[in-house]
């Protein structure tokens, strides 16, 4: 039974390795469908097409349903949720079912993990409850891990984005304030810059051209970014194409705001950093302190030396 358990740990830690070295191509419709308008008829397109998700055989189909069921015991988040987290990280935007890619990877670092755990305990020779308990132990690691990247992909960009997003007000204030209309000037901007900030606004570029207004446009990143300064900046400039109001003071305010808030930020950082330097510190200072200290103790108490 060990000896079954092991090779079959074995086949699925090798696999798992493949599968994560070996990167599929990359397909036309998946180099088609973000240029494409997200309407009605091309989802009727879709499902008349028959184009669901990657996994067409059957063998994907159960490990697609296998993968769905594992995500959904372990996240509780729903597709639509799960879908706006994944936009947010930007993971898995090629693939033509981000949440599907997102789990079935999920379920793939859960085999890979549970087998080398399994397949190592059983190599050192212990016991089989030994070898079960590591094997949990693994299926939970794998099981969070794949979240935890997909956290901190969105911690990330939110960070950065908190950086861009300034020097994003500042300059589209200037180009307001020049006389460029709100599609003149974000069309300018978007063409010369470059930066995540930059990217959520030539989606919204892109979704005015298919023909959604601005307005709405700006409303549905501002629903999508994960940075909620970002979010005021689209809300302010949908507000300002609607109705015309003065839009460069209002951003060079948010720039104001967003300054204050990020030297907070750093301030509450360095202050954080500052403490953790002392653990070490005092963690190696205070043992050698009670020891002087508490070296003549005896000999004073007990009359001693």
């Amino acid at each position: 039974m060990m000896r079954f358990l092991a090779s079959l740990a074995a086949a699925g830690f090798v696999a798992g390795i493949v599968a994560q070295l070996v990167v599929p191509p990359r397909t036309l419709r998946s180099r088609i469908v973000p240029y494409l308008a997200r309407t009605r008829a091309f989802e009727m397109w879709r499902v008349q097409a028959g184009v669901q998700s990657d996994t067409r055989t059957l063998v994907g189909w159960v490990l697609g349903r296998i993968a769905d069921r594992l995500g959904d015991a372990i996240d509780g988040l729903s597709r639509d949720v799960l879908s706006r987290r994944l936009t947010q990280a930007r993971l898995y935007q090629d693939s033509d079912d981000p949440v599907g890619a997102y789990r079935l990877r999920q379920l793939l670092n859960v085999v890979v993990v549970a087998s080398a755990a399994v397949l190592l305990s059983a190599a050192v020779g212990m016991p089989p409850a030994a070898v079960l308990l590591l094997g949990v132990l693994g299926l939970v690691v794998g099981a969070t891990r794949q979240r935890g990247h997909l956290d901190r992909a969105i911690d990330q960009r939110r960070q950065v984005m908190s950086m861009e997003i300034y020097t994003v007000n500042q300059l589209l204030a200037m180009r307001v304030r020049a006389g460029s209309g709100i599609v003149q000037a974000l069309s300018q901007f978007a063409a010369r810059a470059r930066g995540e900030v930059v990217e959520e606004l030539r989606e919204a570029l892109r979704l005015h051209r298919a023909g959604l207004p601005l307005s709405d446009a700006l409303r549905r990143i501002a629903d999508e970014t994960p940075e909620p300064t970002c979010a005021r900046t689209y809300g302010f400039l949908a507000l300002a194409d609607e109705r015309g109001t003065d839009l460069a003071d209002a951003l060079l305010s948010l720039a104001e705001d967003v300054r204050e808030s990020r030297r907070e930020a750093i301030r509450r950082t360095a202050v954080r950093r500052r403490a953790a330097m002392l653990i070490p510190t005092i963690g190696v200072l205070a043992p050698v302190m009670l020891l002087f200290v508490g070296a003549p103790l005896p000999s004073l108490v007990l009359g001693l030396g």
